[in-house]
């Protein structure tokens, strides 16, 4: 269950991000193609983005791993589905 509940988590957190982070590329390159003269302010914007939306995929495998291995109930449910089994 804990690892059904980590594949979920981790699925969700990357789907979001990626699309976050394929927005902020596509706005950037519109704003570079409306106005040349301020690329370099927009791509130093835009890195700034991504790293922030990065993070939130991070955060998301950090959560997904603390659930995988620091579960406290992760026992006990391995012994109720035994138990469930029998």
């Amino acid at each position: 269950m804990c690892v059904l509940a980590a594949g979920i988590g981790m699925a969700l957190g990357t789907l979001g991000t990626g699309i976050g982070q394929g927005l902020a590329v596509k706005s950037a390159v519109e704003g570079v193609s409306r106005n040349p003269g301020a690329s370099g302010k927009i791509t130093t914007t835009m890195l700034i983005g991504l790293a922030m939306i990065e993070s939130l995929a991070i955060y998301a495998l950090v959560i997904c791993i603390i659930i995988l291995y620091a579960n406290p109930y992760a026992k006990l449910a391995e012994e109720l589905a035994k138990a469930g089994a029998k």
